[in-house]
């Protein structure tokens, strides 16, 4: 009789440990599945509006449905920026959380060859997702220099590694171009190799669209098309290409490498962070046979065309791998829409700006409010909506919250997390602190709540500014209520003192602490930077 009472109260307390392990067990692989981490992909157009996604734009004369699928299934930020209204000073701010200006470009754009502009030693998203345990590649634009051996057209060594390219800078792979296409160099680099020399020679050539129903044919298209000649030509334009090169074969080039990459990685247990900086919808316009007369919008609506289907690659990529619930689709562009959204506007209706004033190099809304679109199913609700302004630079900040990082003082210096806004917490304009402007010509505003200031009158990009009222004297600025006059059709500067001088401060401070987040002031470079002479008066 004992002996049965004893092995009842053995089988009791083993029932007990059973169940406790499977609770333990359960728990464990619910956290698990929770904190694991995510793959991580960068989709970067180049010069695509606002309204040049259809579904928040539903008059585009051309459909986007890959990219709607990032709105209707993820998040959409609809008060999202560039950090600046040019190409290579928002490629900067986005891989290092830091505004661009505070190197040694303090206006415009870099080249192809020369010296990197992202500072050795300088934390990129690459380089902590790398020291974060993930696999970390790069395939499309760089566009931040890097350094051929030789000198163009003189004494060039192809056979060479080049210097400062992306895996100087956390990436373990790299495939792409160089810079935009109207710069050169026009081949495809591997790592930190030139995979065909561009021995031959192009320049633009002017194009026009044969489905216009104007006369005027479209200003500002050209291509970079082959033939290439033997030796450089008289004037200037000319930029270094390889025999093999065609520019209507990039966009299908650069979505085959990283579908490759996908397909590869999604085996490994290390998690990926890829980076894919398109060429598109940036001039030329060269739109792949496949893709041509798809449109109602011309060659540009057929390029916005093929750009939506290179992305859908990748997502189909992301699910035939089983892997999208657990990756994080960022989708973005580095400006606004080029000048030509004049013409795209006249011609065929369309509004690559939306009703946003302006386009690419603008200090207006429509050089830097651009497509800034997050899918993540595992943890985003599916047809979220965001309104308050954030910037490209809060991608490393809010990376590094997810993997658990922490940023130190010289990193991410302009870079707010907005992981708590992602999961759907609650947030209001504290989120994050004001957001800098940056047009072509390196000219400000700031943006804080409904209010933004421009620091002189004009465009800064199209438009030449004005800091100074010749019958006065005095400074003239811009302040605009973009709550109630998001068009900025209303200058507010005189009706409103106390706002200006507050926001004037406030950019003051944050140029003068080297950061924008809470944290130790950083240096920065101060030579040469007319842009704030109003820091003095």
């Amino acid at each position: 009789m004992r002996l049965m009472i004893q092995l009842n109260q053995h089988k009791k307390w083993y029932m007990v440990f059973i169940i406790l392990s499977c609770v333990l067990l359960t728990g464990c692989n619910s956290q698990s599945q929770i904190s694991a981490k995510p793959n991580i992909i960068i989709i970067y157009t180049d010069d695509q509006g606002y309204g040049d996604v259809s579904a928040l734009n539903p008059e585009a004369k051309f459909r986007t449905p890959y990219m709607d699928k990032l709105v209707n299934e993820g998040l959409a930020f609809t008060d999202g920026h560039s950090s600046d209204a040019v190409c290579t000073p928002s490629r900067y701010s986005l891989l290092t959380g830091r505004y661009s200006w505070r190197t040694s470009l303090k206006k415009g754009v870099l080249g192809a060859d020369g010296p990197c502009l992202i500072e050795k030693g300088r934390t990129t998203i690459a380089s902590l997702l790398q020291k974060n345990g993930y696999n970390t590649a790069m395939v499309g634009k760089w566009h931040l220099q890097m350094e051929f051996e030789g000198s163009k057209g003189k004494d060039r060594d192809w056979s060479k590694p080049f210097k400062e390219g992306p895996i100087d800078h956390g990436f373990d792979y790299f495939f792409g171009i160089p810079a935009s296409m109207n710069y050169g160099v026009l081949t495809y680099l591997e790592n930190d190799r030139v995979l065909d020399p561009p021995i031959l020679w192009t320049k633009k050539k002017k194009v026009t669209d044969p489905r216009s129903f104007r006369d005027n044919a479209n200003p500002n298209d050209y291509r970079m098309t082959p033939p290439y000649k033997d030796e450089r030509g008289e004037g200037g334009g000319w930029v270094e290409a390889a025999p093999s090169f065609n520019d209507e074969l990039v966009l299908e080039t650069f979505a085959s490498k990283a579908v490759d990459y996908i397909n590869k990685v999604s085996k490994d247990e290390k998690p990926f962070f890829l980076y894919l900086p398109l060429t598109s919808p940036h001039l030329p316009h060269c739109t792949h046979p496949d893709f041509k007369g798809r449109s109602e919008c011309g060659n540009y609506g057929d390029f916005m065309e093929e750009t939506d289907y290179r992305v859908g690659q990748i997502l189909d990529a992301l699910k035939a791998n089983g892997i999208d619930d657990n990756t994080l689709v960022i989708f973005s562009s580095d400006n606004g829409a080029e000048t030509n959204y004049i013409y795209q506007k006249e011609t065929y209706g369309h509004y690559s700006s939306l009703h946003f004033k302006g386009g690419k190099r603008d200090i207006y809304e429509g050089g830097h409010r651009v497509p800034f679109l997050m899918k993540w199913p595992d943890r985003i609700k599916a047809g979220s909506k965001i309104d308050i302004p954030v910037c490209q630079s809060d991608y490393l900040a809010t990376i590094a919250d997810i993997v658990g990082a922490k940023l130190p003082d010289r990193a991410g210096e302009d870079s707010y997390s907005l992981l708590p806004a992602i999961l759907g917490k609650k947030y209001n304009d504290s989120l994050r602190g004001p957001v800098i402007h940056h047009s072509a010509s390196g000219n400000f505003a700031i943006r804080d709540g409904k209010w933004k200031l421009n620091m002189f009158r004009g465009s800064g990009g199209s438009l030449k500014p004005t800091f100074i009222e010749p019958a006065t004297g005095e400074p003239q600025f811009e302040l605009y209520n973009l709550e109630d006059d998001s068009g900025e059709t209303t200058n507010l500067y005189f009706e409103h003192p106390e706002v200006v001088k507050r926001l004037k401060q406030k950019i003051s401070e944050i140029i003068e602490n080297g950061r924008s987040t809470p944290g130790k002031p950083q240096d920065y470079v101060r030579d040469n930077w007319n842009q704030v002479d109003w820091m003095s008066k």
